[in-house]
């Protein structure tokens, strides 16, 4: 039953601290080499646990289980993360909100993975955020929003990884938020939670499950299900890359397909599937200089919630909550959608956003779980577990926050299928002591990367980006640029990022085509100005000498890339969802098909 590998669960309570980190098993290298034999493996074999879905809990199931010496397979259809898990707020959270709905389990089980990712699994990536709930009402507001900050630091801990909350005067406020209308707040509060690039995270949860042992691929799409009798026992995938199908036998089939839970559970031939809501969520980027704030900002709406949120040289705000009721390969921001969070984000500022302000959008669809006679804000972030049929597990709903504990729960929800006896010993999940494969705290991660002989080439401000993105992975980067100086140079309107993250993705990070490296790998496709354009070239470029593509194959991938660019644009001046679907379905990624 358990993997015949040398790093079992007793191998990974370590802490993240730089002698530490020198004791930990060699991060695993994603190279096209790596997927090759990855395929073959699982061709040839039975793995104990198969996940299907490689955004963040497919990743994290596969982490857990690998941790604890079960043999595991991951089979993404397009690219880690390409889902849900890099279309976020970029939040770690409680969920403020959702002690309105007395769901109180829910947010203090996020606290405490808030806090777990800060100090211990991702302290790099995952970093404390200050907010600021501006007042609109004098006394009750104050009393009423101040009780449910206070829980909220409650539930926290005694010993919270952030701060607590402040009650703040209109005027101390207006000075750390100078933007908002003097006549749209009559005071404040400020807390904190924190942020997170969650497709660099997805990205380090994937390359940490495979550390331990786990077999991932991407660019590999379910077709169909295996079965022996009434007993799932394994998928048929297509690989994108080579055109061809392959069998994969397993012990259990764990899916983790979020918007696509139904139809995967409905394949499997489950009789009565899960159903899964989709609740698009809609997200505008402006530069930085158009609000003039030192603290993130979250504003009530009539539904919901609104953030306003710091990220490099710009601003996220978001998000929307509407229902999606069209395939969930390529959700799409509407003309409405624009309008809705600029209109919502000006009633409080004294210069108005316009659409001009606006230089990038993303949306993503949020996995909920249906419960007739509510509305997609009112429906439960709680994730809901099943083992509909024998070697068949399903993971829906949830948060990106609390992605650990979904895939603890899921593993353990496969026990009677991997144990011969129903009170057999089954291994616990440890991944709450598995620091993540870049885990070190920001200051130890720049002096490694400091102290590495081409830090040199970088300048201060380049260096201290890595650090922070990589982590103590930072030094796979420094390593290259040794081999090669060219690769310091920072690529031509890429917003920063150097020439190097374009070759470590692929070498080390499993990217395939240009657009996984210049929208989920880097940020180019909403930090740019034009949304990573310019650099696709170049991009291209380094990626075909990387993994063997001509010069046709370098062209179309960068005209793909501008065609996908042009197709979102056109959604976004849709009048609606029907009409930015089909804007936006004119180009889609050649893995979904």
């Amino acid at each position: 039953m358990f993997a015949d590998t040398p790093h079992g669960p007793t191998d990974t309570v370590e802490m993240p601290a730089d002698a530490a980190y020198s004791s930990r098993p060699a991060p695993a290298r994603l190279d096209p080499a790596y997927r090759s034999a990855a395929l073959r493996s699982l061709a040839d074999g039975v793995v104990d646990v198969l996940v299907v879905g490689g955004g963040v809990t497919g990743a994290g199931i596969a982490l857990d289980a690998a941790t604890r010496g079960l043999s595991v397979g991951l089979v993404e259809q397009r690219d880690f993360a390409a889902g849900t898990s890099s279309r976020s707020s970029k939040l770690i959270h409680g969920g403020l909100r959702y002690l309105e709905q007395f769901d109180f389990r829910l947010v203090r089980e996020a606290l405490h993975e808030r806090s777990l990712l800060m100090t211990t699994l991702a302290p790099h990536l995952v970093s404390p955020l200050p907010f600021l709930f501006p007042l609109l009402h004098r006394v009750w507001e104050r009393a009423y929003i101040g009780s449910g900050v206070t829980l909220y630091d409650v539930l926290a801990g005694i010993n919270p990884s952030v701060p607590r909350h402040s009650h703040l005067s209109k005027t101390a406020a207006l000075k750390l938020a100078p933007s908002l209308k003097d006549d749209a707040i009559i005071g404040a509060l400020r807390y904190h939670d924190a942020q997170v690039d969650d497709a660099r995270h997805t990205l380090e949860v994937v390359r940490t499950a495979a550390t331990h042992g786990a077999r991932v691929v991407a660019g590999a799409r379910v077709v169909d299900f295996l079965h022996d009798g009434d007993r799932v026992s394994g998928v048929r995938v297509r690989d994108m890359a080579a055109d061809e199908e392959i069998e994969i036998r397993a012990r259990v089939v764990a899916l983790a397909g979020g918007v696509w839970t139904t139809a995967l559970e409905t394949m499997a031939g489950v009789p009565d599937p899960v159903t899964v809501r989709a609740s698009k969520g809609v997200h505008i980027l402006v530069p930085k200089d158009r609000i003039d704030s030192r603290t993130a900002i979250v504003l009530r709406t009539e539904s919901s919630v609104l953030f306003v949120l710091p990220w490099g040289a710009h601003w996220i705000i978001g998000t929307t909550d509407t229902a999606w009721q069209f395939a969930p390969d390529h959700p799409a921001a509407n003309h409405a959608d624009v309008a809705y969070l600029l209109e919502q984000t000006n009633r409080v500022l004294r210069d108005p956003l316009t659409e001009a302000d606006v230089t990038a959008v993303y949306a993503g669809l949020r996995p909920l779980v249906d419960k007739e006679g509510l509305s997609e804000s009112q429906l439960s972030r709680e994730h809901v577990v099943r083992r509909p049929l024998p070697g068949l597990v399903s993971v829906a709903g949830g948060k990106y926050t609390t992605y650990r504990v979904m895939a603890a729960d899921t593993v353990d929800a496969a026990a009677p299928d991997l144990v011969a006896h129903p009170d057999g010993d089954f291994p616990p999940s440890v991944t709450a002591t598995v620091p993540l494969v870049g885990a070190l705290t920001r200051e130890e991660a720049r002096e490694r990367a400091a102290a590495h002989p081409a830090a040199a080439l970088l300048e201060p401000q380049a260096l201290d980006r890595i650090a922070h993105r990589y982590g103590a992975l930072a030094v796979e980067l420094l390593d290259e640029i040794s081999a090669e100086p060219a690769l310091a140079q920072p690529l031509p309107g890429g917003a920063g990022y150097l020439a190097a993250e374009v070759l470590h993705a692929c070498r080390y990070e499993g990217a395939l085509l240009v657009d996984d490296v210049l929208t989920r790998r880097t940020r180019m496709s909403i930090e740019a100005t034009d949304r990573g354009l310019a650099a696709a070239p170049e991009v291209a470029r380094i990626m075909g000498e990387a993994l063997g593509w001509d010069d046709a194959h370098r062209e179309a991938e960068v005209d793909r890339y501008r065609r996908r660019l042009a197709a979102e644009r056109a959604a976004q001046a849709a009048p609606d969802d029907a009409a930015a679907d089909a804007a936006r379905t004119e180009v889609v990624d050649p893995r979904v098909r």
